[in-house]
């Protein structure tokens, strides 16, 4: 199919959106040249972006968290708990930014990152790098084999909220993780096997197993783990200084800041797959882009997240490039494209989109 589909002036209607149905078997190869080629001066990850996004958006949550802690104001212990929430949201999606650009495009960002958000909110890079880039596999996406997919829309409708709420256990499971099964797995070999397997992917799939760790990449995992277990012994250690107080207003925080991410994670797909491989395009209409002029994307779906299905098209565009890729293809392809298929408007239509998907009978 042509990457513009013809509207006849004399219909009453313009032509339907193009589907993941459309290119089951084929791609839309003029779309994807022109992803190739609008693109070509974009793509170099810029450290003068990266490091003040990240910086300041780490500063707030943890700013946020003390706020909320030492005031005596519950309304603003409210407020400032959200802004913390928010906050840590953004600094930690940049671990989907470490899963893609080059491991010398940005010195010292890997490190830092985890030093300052991965290892102290348990969520180090090991846990999606080697996991993420799964879930991009022409063959693997949206298949059994994906970490990554679920078909939640062709679920039964209570597997929508259980799907988001769980994520409320998040970070009490994370902590167990670190402080419980890390140091036991370091003795007892099944026990380090089920955790490595089962628990150590940011990944949605029940069935998916994780394969062992190899050469270099072995190593950032064991300083990672053995950073994230002496941290979450120093969190507990700390209640008999401090009370359980603080910590469990933090774990209240980002467990906020967990089922925000799971909102996210369930619109950012249309889950339509039944577990067959699909093209390209078929996967870049199964995904979802929520573009401008709303704003309320850039606060559910940071860091370039709102151009998640432009990101199944080009993986390694950095964040800060993707809204100029939009409009460029948007441009030159038109309002009636493929490329337009997988634009929509906000997340309560989407969700509402799932939620009617689960209720048809099968």
């Amino acid at each position: 199919m042509n990457a513009n589909v013809a509207i006849d002036p004399a219909d009453p209607a313009p032509t339907a959106r193009p589907t993941r149905l459309d290119f089951l078997s084929s791609d839309d190869k003029d779309m994807l040249r022109a992803a190739r080629d609008a693109v070509k001066d974009l793509g170099q990850a810029k450290g003068a972006i990266y490091w003040p996004d990240m910086l300041v958006s780490a500063a707030s949550g943890y700013g946020g968290i003390a706020f909320a802690v030492l005031t005596s104001s519950l309304p603003l212990a409210i407020l400032s708990g959200l802004i913390a929430a928010l906050a840590f949201y953004r600094a930690l999606m940049f671990i989907h930014e470490l899963t893609h650009i080059h491991r010398d495009a940005l010195p010292g960002f890997r490190l830092g990152w985890n030093l300052l958000v991965g290892i102290p909110l348990l969520t180090p890079s090991f846990m999606y790098e080697g996991v993420h880039t799964l879930h991009h596999k022409r063959t693997q996406y949206g298949t059994i084999e994906d970490p990554e997919y679920l078909p939640l829309a062709l679920m039964k409708p209570w597997s929508l909220p259980v799907f988001v709420l769980i994520a409320l256990l998040a970070p009490v499971g994370l902590l167990l993780r670190f402080s419980v099964l890390v140091p036991l797995g370091a003795i007892i070999p099944p026990v380090r096997r089920f955790v490595w397997e089962r628990v150590s992917s940011l990944s949605i799939n029940p069935d998916f197993r994780r394969k062992p760790p190899e050469g270099t990449f072995r190593k950032r995992v064991l300083w990672q783990e053995t950073g994230g277990m002496l941290w979450a012994w120093t969190i507990l250690a700390s209640t008999s200084v401090l009370g359980w107080r603080p910590l469990l207003i933090a774990l209240a925080i980002l467990s906020l800041t967990a089922v925000l991410n799971q909102l996210r994670t369930l619109v950012a797909h249309l889950w339509e797959n039944e577990g067959e491989p699909m093209t390209v395009t078929a996967q870049f209409l199964d995904s979802v882009n929520v573009p401008p002029p709303g704003i309320a994307a850039e606060i559910w779906a940071p860091v370039g997240l709102r151009y998640h299905a432009l990101h199944h098209l080009m993986p390694s565009m950095p964040y800060h490039d993707l809204p100029e890729a939009h409009r460029r293809l948007k441009k030159q392809l038109g309002d009636a494209s493929t490329y337009d298929g997988a634009n929509h408007p906000g997340m309560l239509f989407l969700v509402g989109k799932i939620a009617r998907s689960t209720m048809v009978s099968r």
